[in-house]
């Protein structure tokens, strides 16, 4: 499969790179500073760009099966987290002109639902300093979740993602976070990749958002 992986060197971009790579795909890193991608491999081809120029990502896209987004802008007090939404909204429409069907796209937790009705982010708990992230995503969401045309997936991670172990060993939701018997939810990043590999490679979640936990 030849993947575009928009967003290649960050911290959960890099991971799923690693893990398309290792499962023989070709990849297409698509960042906005090249010289942070230090990886080497003959299947990867490393190449500038923003995931808010459309027609420039239309460009790059054709000729591949699959795109992965995995942006983020940043994080801090002066970042825009509506880029998000318009990431979204530039790739579905960077993707319907390059011809291709596939996107999955790399979400968050906020939007998970902990009670019927109630979204993580709505929470008193929720920590301010990664509110107004959370909320940009999960407008993003809905964005994807209007488009009826293009086969879509959105990832939301467990509450915890940090870098850890690939275990290969998890379990995956819908609309819920994964607990596990400790009532913790959280994956490692390594692990996060192999289920986004997985679902590339055999799609159960088409057009629909699904989450993940140990």
């Amino acid at each position: 499969m030849k993947i575009a992986i928009i967003g290649a060197s960050g911290n959960i971009g890099s991971r799923i790179t690693r893990e398309a790579l290792s499962r023989g795909h070709q990849v297409t890193a698509i960042v906005r500073h090249p010289e942070k991608l230090t990886l080497e491999n003959e299947s990867l081809v490393v190449t500038r760009g923003d995931v808010l120029d459309t027609e420039d990502l239309a460009a790059k896209l054709p000729g591949h099966d699959a795109v992965v987004v995995s942006y983020n802008p940043g994080w801090g007090p002066d970042v825009d987290f509506q880029k998000y939404v318009r990431a979204a909204e530039s790739v579905l429409a960077a993707a319907k002109k390059a011809g291709l069907k596939r996107v999955l796209n790399v979400g968050g937790a906020g939007s998970l639902e902990v009670a019927p009705g109630v979204q993580l982010v709505d929470t008193p708990d929720f920590p301010p300093d990664w509110k107004e992230g959370a909320l940009a995503m999960r407008d993003a969401l809905e964005v994807y979740r209007k488009e009826q045309d293009l086969d879509w997936t959105f990832f939301s991670p467990a509450i915890m993602i940090e870098p850890g172990e690939r275990t290969g060993k998890f379990r995956l939701g819908t609309d819920q976070p994964v607990f596990d018997e400790q009532h913790n939810s959280r994956i490692s990043t390594e692990d996060y990749a192999v289920a986004l590999l997985d679902e590339l490679e055999n799609p159960q979640f088409v057009r629909k958002r699904f989450t993940i936990g140990y």
